[in-house]
């Protein structure tokens, strides 16, 4: 398979079709992760933890009831998950039209429009969704189960030859996801197409997610996220140095500016994260219709009498 072909076509269709960076802002929201916990301990703190500024509100806190942080942390929890499956639908629907787009493109198409490209990835939500959601939890699962006996066995060293496991995994739910889209499978025949294009084709799949996840992804994930590590990084300094001496004032300035230099460079970080989710799943999209189309066979000609 020609690589080069590949990821240079990829470029252009979503170069061409500025709709399929719209998909890609809302895949990139289903491959974000929440974590987050909360105990039932209430802390006490005392005024040799905090800075003295700090007690008025120390001691603030301490006289909220039991059951007003409890309804709070109620709330909090509800709008966690409702944010969660917002995320999940939404990147579902990214993830299947920038499928569709780039099936559309490369067979002719001169025009995607975002609401017809939005409307028509509804029929595939469904088969979708389940695929990466079954998928993703059984990966998890698996891993955990044999993360703690390696984990134990091996100091840890072992749990690096998990990521083979996981990248295969990956491997075969994009694959299915594809071909539920492009063949319109149903679930079952989808996870046995991913798996025989995965399985049949090990070695350029391995060549291509080398090239889009460490190349393509690793390298370029890392300059979009540059601006926000420049930002992070002085307002942490900031905030330790006004703790150490005391400084209210510049803990709350190195927040504050950070935070509006953070917001600021959010559109761009979802506009220039959309653009590479779409690069990717475009250059998949391709892998896969290469991989699967079968060449034309030309007839001899037989020679002249």
């Amino acid at each position: 398979m020609d690589f080069g072909a590949v990821l240079s076509r990829a470029w252009q269709i979503i170069k061409k079709h500025k709709a399929l960076w719209i998909f890609g802002i809302l895949a990139g929201c289903g491959s974000a992760t929440t974590s987050g916990g909360s105990s039932g301990t209430r802390y006490s703190f005392s005024s040799d933890e905090l800075p003295r500024q700090f007690d008025p509100w120390v001691r603030q806190f301490e006289r909220i009831p039991d059951w007003q942080i409890a309804t709070f942390l109620i709330i909090i929890g509800i709008i966690i998950l409702a944010l969660v499956l917002l995320a999940i639908i939404l990147g579902t629907i990214g993830r299947i039209g920038l499928i569709r787009g780039t099936f559309l493109a490369e067979k002719g198409s001169e025009r995607i429009a975002f609401g017809e490209l939005f409307s028509t990835s509804m029929g595939y939500f469904w088969r979708v969704l389940v695929v990466n959601l079954v998928g993703g939890i059984l990966v998890g699962f698996a891993f955990l189960i044999l993360a703690i006996p390696i984990g134990i066995l091996t100091c840890g060293v072992g749990l690096l030859c998990l990521v083979p496991m996981i990248w295969f995994a990956q491997l075969v739910i994009e694959q299915t996801n594809i071909a539920i889209v492009i063949e319109n499978s149903d679930i079952g025949d989808g996870i046995r197409r991913g798996w025989d294009v995965v399985t049949k084709n090990l070695g350029p799949m391995i060549v291509m997610a080398l090239i889009l996840y460490l190349g393509v992804g690793l390298i370029a994930g890392a300059i979009i996220g540059l601006p926000i590590a420049l930002v992070v990084g002085p307002a942490v300094v900031g905030s330790i140095f006004g703790a150490v001496q005391e400084i209210p004032q510049v803990i709350g300035g190195s927040v504050l500016i950070a935070g509006l230099c953070l917001v600021t460079y959010l559109p761009v970080l979802l506009v220039l994260n959309g653009i590479l989710r779409a690069y990717i799943s475009s250059a998949w999209t391709l892998t896969y219709m290469k991989l699967t189309s079968r060449p034309e066979v030309v007839e001899p000609i037989p020679p002249a009498v």
